[in-house]
């Protein structure tokens, strides 16, 4: 019986230890520059699906009040009447900022390993020149482009930053907001920033996965010119309509 109960303590053990290695492994992975740029890719390739998503429902607004708002509407009711009304929308929103937060993180965290040790052996010259541009830059269109987003949500989201502001009316709330010239131009500045945080995020996102072999370096480069000029001239587009009386 002694020798049962004394055989069984070591597996039970290991057992354990072994699923709280499995516990451990993401966290693990997480703490070194390898598992922050895939979180840091990861992220931005469904931060970039949602910009590219939100882009192009918004420009519903050249079609007039009623599919602007219809779409708006259509988000709230996503997967009526399987769950409530807003609750995949806000299911979304909270995946949205949790990847945002992660992101956020993982490039914190990869510029002070970077302090410490800036090792880029595993880069071609081409590759190195490109990422030691984007280091300087992203850093501040990313700030900018956080700021952004605050006011975004302030201004078109919940209201406070905008005096006119109707709930559950979306045209009038752009139309109301971008009426004013310093916040139109604001908007053109932050995505502009928008545009070059896109462009080095959708270059090296490439290098981060580990797919930077220098047969498609032109092609990597197309796709972030491509990215960023149809996000950036889509977004643009909206205050400039309204301060030109297209949409209004």
């Amino acid at each position: 019986m002694a020798q049962a109960v004394s055989t069984r303590g070591p597996v039970t053990g290991t057992a354990a230890a072994g699923k709280k290695r499995r516990k451990l492994f993401l966290l693990d992975l997480y703490s070194t520059a390898v598992g922050k740029k895939y979180v840091m890719a990861l992220t931005g390739i469904a931060l970039m699906g949602y910009v590219l998503a939100h882009m192009i429902g918004n420009l519903k607004m050249f079609l007039g009040a009623d599919e602007i708002n219809h779409y708006g509407e259509f988000l709230r009711e996503l997967l009526v009447p399987l769950a409530p009304r807003t609750v995949v929308l806000w299911i979304l929103r909270i995946g949205l900022i949790g990847a945002a937060i992660l992101h956020i993180h993982a490039a914190y965290s990869l510029t002070v390993l970077n302090r410490e040790a800036r090792s880029v052996k595993y880069q071609s010259e081409r590759d190195y020149q490109a990422a030691n541009f984007a280091s300087r830059t992203m850093r501040w269109t990313g700030v900018i482009v956080l700021l952004f987003v605050l006011w975004h949500l302030a201004d078109l989201t919940w209201g406070w930053a905008n005096p006119d502001f109707v709930r559950g009316d979306p045209y009038n709330n752009v139309v109301a907001s971008l009426s004013r010239v310093p916040v139109a131009i604001l908007y053109v500045v932050a995505n502009i920033a928008l545009g070059i945080h896109l462009y080095h995020g959708a270059w090296s996102l490439f290098q981060s996965m580990g797919w930077n072999s220098p047969r498609f370096n032109r092609w990597r480069r197309g796709f972030a010119i491509a990215f960023a000029t149809a996000i950036t001239v889509g977004n643009v587009s909206f205050p400039l309509a309204v301060q030109a009386g297209i949409v209004g």
